[in-house]
């Protein structure tokens, strides 16, 4: 056993590396802030779950039909982490997975990807997530990347193809369709999505 596993020096490591994804999500909260994203949904209450697809109300509340693709987005960053940090702490791997998760909120909320979604997508009047639904989106993809560290992998896989069917059965979106239709837009799904 090593001898500096209980040492103080190691525990200050540790705490340090699980404040970091904190830090990051307040950053993430308060960059959202200044790029004038607003904090609550418009409507001017907070809702547990939104269920509609295409109205206001969605990316708005605390959590929505997208919240199984965010928890997906904690599977998947797990197994980055254990990929590209093999020698690093788990404290690490979620800090790293933290950090791209934010990006991708600050990114997803810019005019760029707002205009893309609104082109490319089923989310015509998309008008990108309120700071609540954003920063919930994050706390989602951290509790999905605790889940797959808990878990048997051949558990998170299933879960994971699960939320996928569940939620392009119910509202004909779901991860894979989204990067899709974001990244390589195809005529056909956005015409079936569009019948919903």
């Amino acid at each position: 056993m090593d001898a500096s596993a209980g040492s103080p020096k190691t525990h200050h490591a540790a705490s340090f590396w699980l404040a970091v994804p904190v830090i990051i999500l307040i950053v993430q909260v308060l960059a959202e802030h200044f790029m004038g994203r607003i904090w609550i949904c418009s409507c001017g209450y907070v809702k547990l779950f939104e269920p509609g697809v295409n109205t206001p109300g969605n990316s708005q509340h605390l959590a929505d039909w997208y919240t199984p693709s965010h928890i997906i987005h904690g599977f998947l960053f797990y197994g980055l982490g254990w990929l590209v940090l093999r020698g690093g702490s788990f404290a690490q791997r979620l800090t790293l997975a933290t950090l791209i998760e934010s990006a991708w909120e600050l990114l997803e909320n810019s005019p760029l990807i707002i205009d893309r979604y609104r082109s490319t997508t089923m989310a015509v009047g998309y008008e990108g997530d309120s700071i609540l639904n954003s920063g919930m989106d994050t706390v989602f993809m951290m509790l999905g990347f605790l889940f797959a560290a808990r878990v048997p992998i051949w558990l998170t896989i299933a879960i994971a193809v699960g939320f996928e069917l569940l939620t392009g059965f119910l509202i004909r979106d779901n991860l894979t369709l989204n990067v899709l239709m974001l990244v390589w837009p195809v005529d056909a799904i956005k015409a079936w999505q569009a019948a919903l």
